[in-house]
């Protein structure tokens, strides 16, 4: 009996993933869709959950793109790839270098069938290094025109504010959205990692994830904490004249160091 191979699809545009669906029932229909994404986040939630053997992957989601979800997929057991695109200007050139399965918008089934008898090839082996893929996209002027960088300081490299992490919730793991994150706090050798409803770790260092977020989201109110600017209720002095914040949706507050309350004179 041969293997029953499963698959998530990743497409923001509801009528092209549906499209995609059907067609892939009619070429292979022995391929099990676990699971549907209309953006990058949900994507990576599903392929954590189900553990498929194939993403396909459109390249211009919400949330996270194609690009920023294959890179955090990468390397990720034997998961293999394949990219849906519109932009066969450089499309074909980059995956087939890299020997990444790719299809192109609007969807023609004679390639379809050329992808699938591809993918089932390399389905038994290991998947294709996408690392080379990445870098060349991310370096063509077209996807850098639809992903412009933000302007990066004197002698700085641009690059975009981290906007998911993988944390620890007891025994499981957890894919968080920053913006559903309230504050980070050093803690020994780990991070915590607050939310409305939960606390998780990360072994990240403090300093390095104050590199890597958005700074006009997360201020670091102290040497240990950075917090969500959105999660802050408002801001006061206790009996000892020091600074607390008050969260939106957490019970306790957050201590200001005098460094810092400059932050807060508008408050």
């Amino acid at each position: 009996m041969s293997r029953i191979y499963t698959a998530v699809v990743a497409e923001d545009e509801a009528t092209l993933r549906q499209e995609l669906i059907e067609a892939l029932g009619q070429v292979w229909p022995e391929l099990c869709i676990l699971g549907e994404a209309a953006d990058g986040i949900a994507a990576l939630r599903l392929v954590a959950e189900h553990q498929p053997d194939v993403v396909f992957l459109d390249i211009q989601m919400p949330g996270a793109t194609g690009l920023e979800v294959a890179a955090q997929l990468s390397g990720q057991g034997r998961l293999h790839i394949v990219f849906v695109t519109a932009y066969d200007q450089y499309a074909i050139e980059a995956f087939d270098a890299g020997a990444v399965d790719y299809l192109l918008k609007p969807l023609a089934m004679p390639r379809l069938f050329t992808t699938i008898r591809r993918l089932k090839e390399r389905l038994q082996g290991p998947p294709a290094d996408i690392g080379r893929v990445l870098k060349q996209l991310s370096r063509d002027p077209l996807e850098a025109e639809r992903n412009p960088p933000s302007s990066p300081q004197p002698g700085a490299q641009a690059r975009a504010p981290l906007r998911w992490i993988n944390a620890s919730v007891g025994q499981t793991l957890r894919l968080l959205t920053v913006d559903e994150i309230l504050y980070f706090q050093a803690d020994t050798k780990y991070t915590r990692v607050m939310t409305r409803d939960a606390e998780a770790l990360i072994r990240k260092p403090l300093k390095e994830l104050a590199d890597e977020l958005d700074a006009h989201q997360f201020w670091q109110v102290h040497r240990s904490t950075l917090v969500n600017v959105a999660a802050i209720a408002g801001a006061s002095r206790d009996f000892r004249g020091r600074m607390q914040l008050k969260l939106k949706d957490r019970p306790e507050s957050l201590l200001v160091a005098e460094s810092y309350t400059h932050l807060f004179k508008q408050m």
